[in-house]
């Protein structure tokens, strides 16, 4: 390893506005993959990042150090054509559930390597595991076959792809520094990248429930992204996507289960179904495959897709799903409409519950979560059920309604709905 830098003059660099040579840039993250780069030096890095950013540049070339710092994955094998779809995270958004196996059924193939909730955010790994006997931990070669017999995959990545970001991502969460927008585009980036897709649609979020609260922040981190796939060869468009209100009814891990399997049933939320198609088409245009994915909903295919998807992953698709105990109604005080459903607030209280964790080794409850009965526009009556609080332990419900009660506004009128999609950003 070269001894032509140091830590302390990196950090010095970007902490007085200064732009990082690529050597730099190739020797810190290869310094911090092996251990020479102490956790608190890079801490210090991502500080300055988040205060100072990065040049479209260095922002290109801390991905491609955090890419050649693993595996790349080829899917050269996989005969469909393959797209992905990432979401930077939302309450109540498991549209990668009804995505995934719906883009599969329509003639695509969907390597889909997912997270681990964090905070008032959901995860994917996590929403599966509800599912009696979901294997979530795959072989390159499962993954690679699995692709090829059934379409799609979705499941964590491997220790080998990107190894610097999974240590960077856990330092970014315990030092303030998981807003940095280069150190949220190289994150998503690197793994996307070296997983193999061919075609990648993101699905970048605003609003109160995401990580990018302001438009303006969402729209430039969508463009950064963007950038970078077409940098690297792949296909990359994304959609902006508002999270103020949750998607859907169900906050948790077996209640979302459920509702995917409503949409898959060709039912389900409208705001899910109008979002998991949305990404659909676009993953197939993308992908070069002229389908019809409403059609693959109606007629029963995508339901097929997703059974042959979670037996392949060794789950029962038939097994019943995980139920709370202890479940509590929240009621409408007045009469009225729903004005708002904070999202951000709603999410807290189904980690409340024991959905969610704090750190990335703590359990969640798969059964926990919150359960809404009524959505923002609806008319209600004092006494009426406006969501429901569902929790292994009786204890953890009193803190969770304070925080779904304030999350909840009734007022006089009903109040005006922004459109859900924003707008799409290509690279052309």
């Amino acid at each position: 390893m070269s001894s032509s830098f140091s830590a302390v003059e990196v950090i010095r660099t970007k902490r007085d506005g200064k732009v990082l040579s690529d050597a730099a840039i190739d020797w810190v993250i290869d310094a911090y993959t092996k251990g020479a780069v102490a956790d608190e030096q890079m801490s210090a890095l991502a500080m300055a990042i988040l205060l100072r950013g990065m040049t479209a540049g260095e922002i290109a070339r801390w991905t491609a150090a955090m890419i050649a710092s693993g595996e790349r994955l080829d899917l050269s094998a996989v005969e469909r054509p393959t797209v992905d779809k990432h979401s930077t995270g939302g309450v109540g958004d498991k549209i990668t559930l009804p995505l995934t196996p719906l883009v599969a059924a329509c003639g695509a193939a969907v390597p889909q390597l997912s997270g681990r909730g964090l905070g008032h955010t959901g995860g994917t790994l996590d929403k599966l595991e509800a599912i009696p006997g979901f294997r979530t931990r795959l072989s390159n070669e499962e993954f690679v076959a699995q692709l090829s017999e059934v379409g799609a995959a979705i499941c964590a990545a491997g220790e080998g792809l990107a190894p610097a970001d999974r240590k960077l991502y856990a330092l970014r969460d315990v030092t303030g520094t998981v807003e940095a927008i280069p150190l949220i585009a190289s994150s998503i980036m690197s793994k996307k990248i070296a997983e193999g897709t061919a075609a990648l649609i993101l699905d970048v979020k605003f609003g109160s429930g995401a990580f990018m609260r302001d438009v303006e922040d969402a729209r430039e981190l969508a463009r950064t992204m963007v950038a970078l796939g077409t940098a690297h060869g792949v296909t990359t468009r994304a959609l902006l996507t508002a999270m103020d209100t949750p998607l859907g009814l169900a906050i948790g891990h077996s209640v979302e289960v459920e509702e995917t399997l409503e949409v898959l049933a060709g039912g389900g939320p409208p705001d899910v179904v109008e979002l998991t198609l949305a990404l659909a088409r676009e993953m197939l245009d993308a992908a070069g495959l002229d389908a019809d994915p409403e059609k693959a909903l109606r007629d029963g295919r995508a339901m097929d897709s997703w059974r042959a998807l979670v037996r392949a992953q060794d789950g029962d698709p038939d097994a019943a799903l995980p139920v709370a105990p202890e479940t509590e109604f929240v009621r409408a005080e007045r009469d009225g409409f729903v004005a708002g459903i904070d999202a951000y607030g709603m999410g807290v209280a189904a980690w409340r519950l024991g959905a969610g964790r704090a750190r990335k080794e703590d359990p969640v409850s798969a059964s926990a979560g919150v359960v809404l009965h009524r959505r923002p526009g609806d008319r209600v009556a004092a006494g009426d059920v406006l969501c429901e609080l569902r929790s292994q332990e009786k204890e953890r419900i009193p803190a969770a309604r304070e925080l779904a009660v304030a999350a909840v506004t009734v007022a006089d009128a009903a109040p005006e709905q922004g459109p859900l999609i924003l707008e799409t950003i290509t690279d052309r």
